[in-house]
């Protein structure tokens, strides 16, 4: 069998690669072979969290997967046909919950299949979205791009106990291509949800967070909700919509230095997505009909590699111009008609 190697050290090597690499795969029907899984981190090699994601993916793809074991530095994915599933899993503690739904929407509907999954673990973690940004962020600019699917908490999950749960169902899409342009929109959405912590102390650092937008002069509405989970702990999330852009900043409460780690100048100075999205929007926009256009501040580390792993898989090409507001991103999406 003849494999696809991609070099998982390449870019920022983490598990972005991961990730891409094996969405991409299942999407095409091509059998890759990662190579260098996070080599040059101070732990190489497949962490918990990626081998989960794998997991539920082959499971859903009916792939095979060699080497696929904690801190294993390369595996082969070999794909299979996707079928209409339900499934119930568990992260086991606070493993990311989001994190695993980026692999498996994608994949699910753009293979024009049906999922039905309930799981457990942690929905506001570190190193990933929270399920917030999932739901209204990620959830708003899919469905631009054709991808449907709903998403219920039932539960929040913070770590370390993690024990969070969301149902989920992914419904069959036609992917499209789509242009991303300047914000029009002044109105913000600001939502809160903490637990076991302070509403005193939560309602200071959300002021001071709500008086910068004040001053940016976005009009902001603000929600704050007491979610009770097994941990202690807050996530936050800002977002703005309107029919040209969709711009999203996430962040959790720091207990140390009682504030949440958020750069509220990253949303106001965003264009028209914010660049975590850039990366999440690369492999949908690969297998559109036509050209995807968005502009970005920067063009991060991980937005490279995700470029980079997607048009390997793929075949799309993309583009990169500078412009006086600081990039325009174009990928030209390969209309995969193969796709079943």
């Amino acid at each position: 069998m003849d494999f696809l190697k991609i070099n998982g050290g390449h870019g920022e090597g983490g598990g972005q690669i991961i990730r891409s690499a094996i969405v991409t795969s299942c999407i095409t029907k091509k059998p890759i072979h990662l190579e260098n899984i996070r080599k040059n981190r101070k732990i190489s090699g497949l962490r918990p969290q990626h081998l989960t994601a794998i997991t539920i993916l082959q499971k859903v793809a009916n792939a095979k997967v060699i080497g696929a074991e904690i801190g294993s530095t390369e595996i082969k994915f070999i794909p299979g046909t996707i079928e209409n599933l339900d499934l119930i899993e568990d992260v086991g503690t606070a493993g990311s919950i989001p994190l695993i739904l980026q692999v498996l929407v994608p994949v699910v509907a753009i293979s024009k299949k049906q999922l039905n999954l309930k799981i457990k673990g942690g929905t506001d973690v570190l190193w990933s979205p929270t399920i917030d940004y999932t739901q209204h962020v990620l959830k708003n600019a899919y469905s631009k791009m054709g991808i449907n699917f709903s998403l219920e908490l039932i539960k929040r999950g913070y770590y370390p106990k993690g024990g969070g749960e969301i149902t989920l169902k992914v419904i069959p899409s036609d992917v499209k291509s789509i242009t991303f342009s300047k914000r029009k929109t002044n109105n913000v959405k600001l939502i809160c949800s903490y637990s076991k912590l302070a509403k005193q102390e939560i309602e200071n650092g959300i002021k001071k967070i709500v008086k910068k937008l004040s001053d940016a002069n976005f009009i902001v509405n603000t929600e704050i909700k007491l979610e009770n989970a097994d941990d202690s702990g807050a996530s936050l999330l800002i977002y703005s919509i309107d029919e040209n852009s969709i711009i999203g900043i996430d962040a959790l409460y720091n207990k140390k230095t009682q504030k949440f780690d958020l750069e509220v100048e990253k949303f106001i100075q965003s264009y028209s997505i914010d660049e975590n999205l850039a990366d999440m929007l690369v492999v949908p926009a690969s297998l559109g009909s036509g050209k995807t256009i968005f502009q970005v501040k920067e063009i991060t580390k991980h937005l490279e590699t995700n470029l980079f792993v997607t048009s390997k898989i793929t075949g799309c090409k993309y583009g990169i111009g500078k412009t006086s507001y600081g990039f325009d991103v174009i990928i030209d999406g390969i209309s995969n008609t193969s796709v079943k």
